[in-house]
């Protein structure tokens, strides 16, 4: 039986794809390694979104190249956004490759396989902008008690910086019944928290429906046993209904989170990027979310140096956050992407620049997350069990606060036995930068979760 190795780069909605290709894999007859000696067939599932995710692509492909001549490996192969944004020149560029896939021909995982393995150099590509489906085996890789249900395909809003429409398409929403579906084959697998992920989750269904639909989909997903937590990512604020406030507001199985990527809080900034918003309009949604939902955790991400970014734009930027408090927050400082708009832009900003007001963001961020945490001494709050502290009678867990890979973790201390993907009580009792300490609460409340 010959192995894989299938390396997955980039972001959850990648992983999404990954885990789909390993299914389909699996039903083939493939089995898996993750060691790279002993792999017959590494597949690297790529990413190219700013140029470090692109750069950590190409050396991890280069980086497996190595082992066609020290292990067994016949086929080297790559999928994904690089290989969708560069399929002319990456062959040429990477010669040690044995065939690409494109961002919308996952299902055909097996034939470049197959094709690569006789020597054929496949290059397989679909239309851009076909119809999203899912169906089929998946290979759940976050552990089993989580995984992301990835709700839409490709983005319509051509920020002046992203390539995504560019490698991704424009906006398809997978149909509801298909996703009800999967997220009830990965219930019955054992599965407690999903994920809704796309370029962007509000929009959900209007290319199919007419309207949107993404609070109708949260109420059909909170009715499948077995789910306790629904998690949604990448919300436009200017995309954000009553209707979905409510539901996040009313039903139990909801997270109160909310990942907004605002981008900047300069109205003059946030018009080159081509955002649909403003500095007030930012402030008027959050307020509401606030409001209706008073114990809501917002995640937002920032981008530092935008081109043509003044002292007074970052400043407005600056006093935002501080004005805000973000429960979470990410800062990135821009990179220029080709054949984007803002790449032609004649006013960038220096790289140092650009690291030192991310910088100077992060460090007003840390003390907004310290007093959060502060804050969160004494309330009892729900906690899904992440793993085991090695060698201690502690163990690993998130809040509703806090999504898998991009959030704080909260250490329970107990004697007590717990197994990855439990729910319990916790008191937060202490705090330590991004992170909390607790210890088991039995007179928890469950109105507290």
């Amino acid at each position: 039986m010959m192995k894989i190795l299938f390396i997955s780069l980039g972001c959850d909605k990648n992983l999404a794809d990954t885990e789909k290709m390993l299914g389909l894999l699996a039903d083939q007859g493939y089995s898996f390694t993750d060691d790279e000696r002993e792999a017959d067939i590494i597949i690297v599932n790529t990413c190219c979104f700013i140029g470090d995710a692109k750069e950590e692509s190409i050396q991890t492909i280069l980086e497996m190249a190595r082992y066609k001549t020290e292990g067994k490996c016949r086929a080297l192969l790559a999928a994904g956004c690089l290989a969708q944004r560069y399929r002319q020149e990456i062959l040429e560029e990477i010669p040690e490759l044995d065939g690409i896939l494109g961002t919308t021909s996952w299902d055909q995982i097996g034939d470049l396989v197959q094709r690569a393995l006789k020597g054929e150099q496949p290059r397989i590509f679909q239309d851009i902008n076909r119809p999203m489906t899912v169906g089929g085996s998946r290979v759940v890789t976050t552990g089993g008690h989580y995984a992301y249900l990835k709700i839409a395909e490709g983005c319509d809003k051509h920020c002046t910086y992203c390539v995504i429409p560019q490698v991704r398409g424009s906006y398809r929403s997978v149909p509801m019944e298909q996703l009800l579906e999967e997220a009830r084959s990965l219930a019955e697998k054992g599965v407690r928290e999903l994920i809704l992920v796309a370029q962007e989750t509000t929009v959900y269904g209007k290319d199919l429906y007419g309207e949107k639909r993404l609070p109708q989909l949260l109420r059909e997903l909170a009715k499948i046993p077995g789910i306790y937590w629904i998690r949604v990512q990448y919300c436009y604020p200017e995309e954000i209904t009553d209707e979905l406030i409510d539901v996040i507001a009313t039903e139990e199985k909801v997270c109160h989170y909310l990942d907004l990527p605002i981008q900047h809080a300069s109205d003059r900034i946030l018009k080159r990027m081509g955002r649909k918003t403003d500095r007030q309009s930012l402030l008027d949604v959050i307020e509401k979310l606030r409001t209706r939902i008073p114990d809501i955790a917002l995640r937002t991400t920032l981008i530092t140096g935008f081109p043509g970014e003044t002292e007074e734009d970052f400043r407005q930027l600056y006093e935002f956050v501080d004005m805000v408090g973000f429960e979470r927050l990410g800062v990135f400082p821009y990179s220029l992407e080709e054949g984007t708009p803002a790449a032609s832009y004649s006013d960038q900003v220096p790289q140092s620049l650009k690291e030192s007001r991310r910088d100077q963001i992060m460090e007003l961020q840390q003390e907004i997350a310290f007093d959060t945490c502060e804050d969160m001494k004494g309330r009892s709050l729900m906690v899904m069990i992440e793993g085991q502290v090695t060698g201690e009678n502690a163990y690993v867990g998130r809040t509703y606060m806090d999504a898998p890979g991009v959030d704080g973790y909260i250490f329970v201390q107990t004697g007590e036995q717990l197994m990855t993907g439990d729910f319990v009580k916790v008191r937060v009792t202490g705090a330590a930068e991004y992170d909390l300490i607790g210890e088991i609460d039995d007179g928890f409340d469950e109105s507290a979760k």
